[in-house]
């Protein structure tokens, strides 16, 4: 029972005494009594009006029974009578008044009851103030205990004898596993390396994105040790008074101490590890304070102490450069996107005791989700999960995987939006042109899916197949440029007017191409070079200027080439979308009637063979020379040169 209960335990206890009491007090006192005297006692038995004398144990109240039957309690003045008949016999009262036997004068056993409960009438008032006196102090120590408790770490510990998550629960990091094995080793048998002299690194980075798994990686080290896991985050060492901060800090790696071997593990330590000096408000706060303690308690570890730390960001370029060496944070851990294969592995990780129906390939599944991480494909199966049980499956089909995946990219279909019938047919060939020029460019990622369904922000879509690649080529980004114009030029073709549908594809094409420009040096006349630095606030974060480091006649040219590509890709689309118009206005007719398209479907019109008799609004799975590019990528990823990656394939209007 804790103290909180404890207290609540005495008050309670406390109030019912009270009552108790006060309903005792106020029964004695509401008693009707009435005062006699002994005088006017003796005058009625000398007139025969009394039958019968009851004489309390107390000796201070008789209870007079009267020939006419009334027995009013009357209360004695004199106390402590024992034997009433001698005091009544110094009235005068001798024994030819007791005639027939009355009055007949008995008396009640003296009780011990009414000792205490004159004791307790007493001394209870007094014991009830010294109790609440108490349990102010009390409640003022608690508060003081508590401001004291400020400076004690927020650290939750687990212990290893149970654990929940092991090395067998995560999948898809393989070589991340294979570091961290080292780590478990150690804690399971430092012998083996002390006894060559070996160092094992105090403190292991898990770097990776979003989702990928850090946290869990973490759980599972702490699994497979078997030793005692003290987790917390890093805005759980920063509050409001300074000083918290390196105190948590303190009483963390004490505690750690303690229960060595441990594993300590920070999760997003860049909200306490960012470059120091970037503070706003100056160099001295309470984030760098803590940041301080940090590097002393790492540092000051011995080689015998064997407690591990490991910490999770998604920002390690914006750590401080002391948090980073050697003897600190030795391992840095790469935690990527997994690939096909870590893909497949994590699907059988998370359908594991779900009821799946014998028509879902995972293997097709895998190849339909580049991109996803772990949380990704977590919330995938889920997906797929409410929606087998929203329309009373007995099982999880495929269909439910392929519209989850759907759902988790783009979000569900609102078939509820108002379009007009005019706009509607604007959106259809918005999306056929997209189709169309993709299809007839080799480069160009293969069609998966075109619908004028809405889903999110975008009233229709074009979803396309594509490869896990990581270095497109500059073919590759032409072609994508030109499949990026198609919708635009299709409306410019069939209507003669454009729409703002084609806002979101201008601005991608903008990008990109100013990206093969000044990033990735695919510019003929300006050559392999990068144009512009990018300039950001390691405490904010974030890009907030771009240096410029080329002149005004260079910040021309880059124009004109941004200018002459996409018009040679606009040019493209045109020319194809001018030679097909036929195709064109077939595949606009199609969507306009079916609403979706998916690639047999579009392949089947473009050839002229007719839409197959079957038809499904499901995309037909890829085969394994390809993958459903489905993970968008943000603006980001094309400022920085290092990631080559596409930009988002699903093309809404």
């Amino acid at each position: 029972m804790n103290s909180t209960k404890m207290t609540r335990w005495f008050v309670s206890l406390l109030i019912g005494v009270a009552i108790l009491a006060i309903v005792w007090s106020y029964s004695v006192s509401t008693t009707p009594t009435s005062q006699i005297s002994i005088s006017q006692l003796a005058r009625q038995i000398q007139e025969n009006e009394i039958d019968e004398i009851l004489v309390d144990g107390d000796g201070r109240t008789v209870h007079i029974t009267y020939l006419d039957g009334e027995t009013p309690p009357a209360t004695s003045q004199i106390s402590g009578v024992s034997a009433l008949e001698e005091v009544l016999a110094s009235y005068g009262i001798n024994e030819e008044d007791y005639r027939d036997g009355r009055p007949n004068i008995s008396y009640e056993t003296a009780s011990s009851w009414g000792n205490w409960l004159n004791v307790i009438g007493i001394f209870l008032p007094a014991v009830l103030i010294i109790a609440f006196i108490f349990l102010i102090f009390r409640q003022a120590q608690g508060s003081n205990n508590q401001a004291l408790s400020f400076g004690k770490s927020r650290a939750r510990m687990f212990t290893g004898d149970h654990p929940t998550v092991t090395f067998g629960d995560v999948a898809g990091a393989d070589e991340a596993k294979e570091e961290l094995e080292e780590v478990v080793d150690f804690l399971k048998e430092p012998e083996k390396f002390v006894s060559f002299g070996a160092r094992i690194p105090k403190g292991v980075l898990l770097v990776g994105s979003p989702g990928t798994g850090k946290t869990l990686l973490a759980k599972a080290v702490s699994g497979e040790a078997g030793v005692p896991f003290f987790s917390i985050a890093g805005s759980e060492f920063v509050e409001m008074f300074v000083g918290v901060g390196a105190s948590r800090v303190r009483d963390l790696f004490e505690q750690a101490k303690r229960h060595s071997p441990c594993i300590i593990f920070i999760d997003e330590i860049d909200a306490v590890g960012r470059q120091r000096g970037a503070g706003l408000g100056g160099s001295h706060d309470e984030r760098e304070q803590t940041l301080n303690q940090i590097l002393v308690e790492m540092d000051g570890f011995g080689t015998d102490t064997h407690v591990i730390i490991l910490a999770a960001t998604n920002r390690p370029d914006i750590l401080d450069p002391a948090l980073m060496r050697p003897g600190r944070f030795d391992r840095r851990v790469v935690i990527d996107r997994p690939d096909y294969k870590g893909r497949e592995a994590i699907f059988k990780v998370h359908i594991r005791g779900k009821p799946i129906a014998s028509d879902v390939n995972i293997a097709v599944l895998a190849r339909a989700t580049p991109g996803f991480v772990g949380a990704d494909i977590e919330n995938t199966v889920n997906e797929a999960a409410l929606l087998s049980a929203r329309r009373n499956r007995k099982s999880i089909s495929m269909d439910e995987f392929h519209e989850a995946i759907e759902r988790v990219q783009l979000g569900p279909e609102r078939k509820s939006r108002v379009i007009t019938p005019a706009e509607k047919e604007i959106i259809a060939y918005h999306e056929a042109g997209h189709a169309l020029v993709s299809h007839f460019q080799p480069a160009a990622m293969p069609l998966r899916k075109v619908t004028i369904v809405p889903r999110g922000m975008g009233l229709g879509l074009t979803w396309y197949l594509e490869d896990d690649t990581s270095l497109p080529n500059k073919t590759q980004l032409q072609a994508q440029i030109a499949s990026l114009l198609g919708g635009r030029v299709a409306e410019e073709i069939v209507f003669g007017e454009i729409t703002s549908g084609a806002s979101n594809d201008l601005q991608r094409v903008t990008q990109m191409a100013r990206t093969m420009v000044t990033q990735l040096g695919m510019s003929e006349e300006l050559g392999p070079r990068v144009y512009g630095q990018k300039q950001e606030m390691v405490f904010l974060g974030r890009e907030i200027s771009e240096q410029r480091d080329y002149s005004d006649a260079i910040a021309e040219k880059i124009d004109v080439e941004v200018r002459q590509i996409i018009d040679e890709q606009y040019g493209r689309a045109t020319d194809i979308l001018t030679t097909h118009r036929p195709e064109l206005d077939l595949i606009a007719r199609m969507l306009l009637e079916r609403e979706t398209l998916d690639a047999e479907e579009f392949l089947a019109l473009v050839e002229g063979k007719g839409l197959p008799p079957s038809s499904s609004n499901n995309p037909s799975p890829p085969t394994p020379e390809t993958s459903i590019r489905s993970k968008s990528k943000s603006e980001s990823d094309w400022k920085k040169p290092p990631k080559l990656d596409l930009p988002p394939s699903p093309t809404p209007a």
